[in-house]
């Protein structure tokens, strides 16, 4: 009896969490909503790069072993992650602002779930990455990119963007509330963004870098995302790749979530 009772206990409390996770959200999406301009402006740097790089490099399948027929079907991806990487880790500016505003020390004297208010930040990235990489996608089609693997290859492409998004985003997170200085944040996206990006394989194909590199490649979450994503836009989709890196995002994802609960732990004591 009391098993029973603590199991419908702990259903009502996650229910009860997804309920505040939800409206915390909606705060901040209408929030959003009210400059949609920051959304499509970020977008103009992987337009750039996508037909820039696409053109530059168009020749570079022609290498033996590249193992793609057309370079712009190979960068698409690569774009949409580098995208989803780049404007995810700039999320700590937000947690930043509330601070500075007082806004997050009212939500802790208010009967809100912290992981709500975490949560929260985490959905409003996630929506606007997903959006962002529809569009990226849309964009390279009209350039004259094909995605043979159709709609269920473009959702993977999207869904792994959204995760390896959800990473930086609850890294930059657990920056803001440890060091509140906009300077880290800054400088933590200087340091992660090209690295993480040119050691993977967004604009390269791992057979044709040098041993080293491949090494790094590997075990780069940006690597995971691509792979995935790739695998399912292949003609011919091979689900077990998919299913084998998007465990291991969603595995990180998961662990970072733990860690920002405890940094806001941490945050609390200090105020």
């Amino acid at each position: 009896m009391d098993v029973g009772a603590g199991r419908t206990s702990m259903s009502a409390g996650v229910r009860e969490v997804v309920r505040q996770t939800f409206w915390m959200t909606h705060r901040r999406l209408k929030a959003l909503l009210r400059q949609p301009g920051v959304v499509i402006i970020t977008l103009v740097q992987p337009a750039i790069w996508l037909f820039l790089f696409g053109s530059l490099f168009r020749r570079i399948v022609e290498l033996p072993g590249f193992g793609s027929a057309s370079y712009l079907d190979y960068l698409v991806p690569g774009v949409v992650v580098m995208n989803a990487v780049s404007a995810n880790m700039w999320a700590g500016m937000g947690a930043i602002d509330e601070i500075e505003r007082g806004t997050m020390n009212r939500f802790l004297i208010t009967p809100v779930h912290r992981s709500a208010i975490l949560n929260a930040s985490v959905v409003e990235q996630a929506v606007s990455t997903a959006f962002q990489s529809l569009l990226i996608v849309l964009l390279g089609w009209v350039g004259g990119a094909s995605y043979p693997g159709g709609a269920p290859g473009i959702a993977v492409l999207v869904l792994a963007s959204v995760l390896i998004g959800v990473v930086f985003t609850v890294l930059s997170n657990v920056m803001g509330l440890l060091v509140r200085q906009r300077e880290s944040i800054i400088g933590l996206s200087i340091f992660l963004l090209l690295p993480l990006t040119f050691l993977s394989s967004a604009f390269m194909a791992k057979a044709l870098m040098p041993g080293w590199m491949q090494g790094v490649a590997t075990a780069n979450p940006v690597s995971w995302s691509l792979d995935a994503a790739r695998a399912a836009l292949a003609a011919s989709p091979q689900w077990t790749t998919v299913l084998s890196y998007g465990g291991w995002l969603l595995l990180l994802a998961v662990a970072l979530m733990w860690v920002s609960v405890r940094s806001f732990g941490r945050y609390q004591k200090t105020i």
